[in-house]
């Protein structure tokens, strides 16, 4: 048997083992990372470990601190109040509006997983308050990023037209941009209906002395940290104290009532909200690390109210970071030992042309789900040029567009950044079903979009 047969073995034994037993398959990634990465690919410790992602980790961790500071001192409630009266109370206006924000920042050349890192955690604050179904609304932030992510200017435009032109194929900007942008929409329009949108077009917020508006119950968007973590690092807390502390908290959510007003004066809300536009700028315009960037702002926050701020970095989503940055380190993996370039080269090599791109839109989905949609394009499209240049039939330009939208529409899936960074910063939700929805639709999508965009552009166009 092969190292890349093995190192696909084993990548299918992780998700039995995690689907069976409640074990985080970021563990399971690490160690299979380990163990193939030195047994079957001879890699030592030292190789494997700078597959680490550690931008990555750090995207996760910055954005959810900072997100952590803005919910706890309330300024996440705040422009949930805001941006309501803003739609004047139409609940199934808000959605559709973030889903035209991601949109419209990585169309302007926003990188895709920072335009959802500084959304998604003010549109899943929406939706825990206003009783959205929180996977509608995340899904939707992602699906608006994708859709506007191939326009002639954005990163994933720019490299997928500058792969096409050095292979000499013909080249429509446009078609890979609209390709996109349709299939996203349509996508984000039959969730809106399946996952409770006509629900949502017949509510209406209250705003301040609306008539006629009905009143949408108050959600608690931050709660206080539970568990050893709340107390810091000091060991001298009983263990039944922090007991005492769960139940009263547990007793407190319980009560029909509404939930007290956050900690923080109007004016810390408001530094906050300039920490977030600036958070949006540096990454945006001056392309800063958006990970250092918010955890810098976080620290800045949390100096000048440290009391209010301190349990914020317990509220870092440490487990979903688990889990993304090991399946990314066994991804690298597989990159180093050559058994993606040997999944892609077999496929590329079949005798029908149609039936080759079809499996290289699948291959695209695949492996974007779990890796970076960059590397895919720039490493998929060169794949298919001989056969795109051999005149087998096979349109470029739509092949271009399938290729384009079945290796970034699948970046709904937990296992990527986009997914990943929605799962983190859901609220109010039990995080093992989120991530088992995330993960079904991520499985879904990744298995239909490939025929879909098939159909649509390579054999009707």
């Amino acid at each position: 048997m092969t190292p890349q047969l093995i190192s696909i073995y084993a990548l299918g034994a992780m998700f039995v083992v995690a689907t069976i037993w409640p074990v985080n398959m970021g563990v399971l990634a690490f160690v299979g990372a380990f163990l193939v990465g030195t047994l079957a690919a001879g890699m030592t410790a030292k190789d494997i470990i700078a597959g680490f992602p550690g931008s990555l980790f750090l995207t996760l961790v910055g954005i959810t601190y900072l997100f952590a500071i803005a919910q706890n001192n309330g300024t996440i409630d705040w422009l949930v109040q805001l941006a309501v009266k803003a739609v004047r109370g139409r609940i199934a206006a808000i959605p559709w509006i973030m889903f035209g924000i991601t949109g419209a920042l990585t169309s302007v050349g926003a990188v895709s997983p920072a335009a959802v890192a500084i959304i998604a955690p003010i549109a899943l604050g929406f939706a825990a308050r206003y009783n959205i179904n929180p996977l509608l609304m995340g899904l939707l932030v992602i699906h608006g990023a994708q859709g506007g992510g191939f326009s002639p200017i954005s990163i994933y435009g720019g490299i997928t037209n500058t792969v096409v032109a050095k292979a000499g194929l013909p080249l429509n900007e446009l078609f890979t941009f609209f390709a996109s942008l349709g299939v996203n929409l349509a996508v984000s329009v039959i969730l809106f209906f399946l996952m409770g949108g006509r629900k949502l077009m017949g509510a209406r917020a209250a705003l301040a002395g609306g008539p006629g508006d009905e009143p949408v119950p108050r959600t608690r968007v931050a709660t206080a940290q539970r568990g050893p973590q709340a107390f810091g690092d000091s060991e001298s807390e009983a263990l039944s104290e922090e007991r005492k502390l769960a139940r009263i908290i547990d007793d407190t959510m319980a009560e029909d009532e509404p939930a007290p007003t956050q900690g923080g004066s109007r004016v810390y809300q408001a530094l906050t909200l300039v920490g977030l536009v600036a958070l949006a700028v540096l990454v945006l315009v001056f392309n800063q690390d958006i990970g250092f960037v918010s955890i810098t702002i976080g620290l800045i926050l949390s100096l000048m109210a440290p009391n209010l701020q301190k349990r914020a970095i317990g509220q870092v989503s440490w487990p979903e970071i688990m889990l993304i940055t090991g399946v990314s380190t066994y991804v690298f993996v597989l990159e180093k030992m050559g058994t993606i370039s040997f999944v892609g080269t077999s496929v590329a090599g079949l005798a029908s042309p149609m039936i080759a791109a079809l499996l290289l839109c699948f291959i695209g989905a695949v492996v974007s789900a779990f890796a970076s949609s960059t590397a895919v394009l720039g490493s998929l499209i060169p794949l298919a040029v001989p056969f795109l240049q051999a005149g087998t039939g096979v349109n470029p330009v739509g092949f271009i567009g399938a290729m384009a939208v079945s290796s970034t529409i699948v970046d709904v899936s937990p296992f990527s950044t986009n997914g990943a960074i929605v799962l983190a910063t859901a609220k109010n939700v039990d995080r093992d079903v989120f991530f088992r929805k995330l993960m079904a639709y991520g499985a879904l999508i990744t298995v239909v979009a490939p025929v879909v965009v098939w159909l649509l552009f390579i054999v009707i166009a």
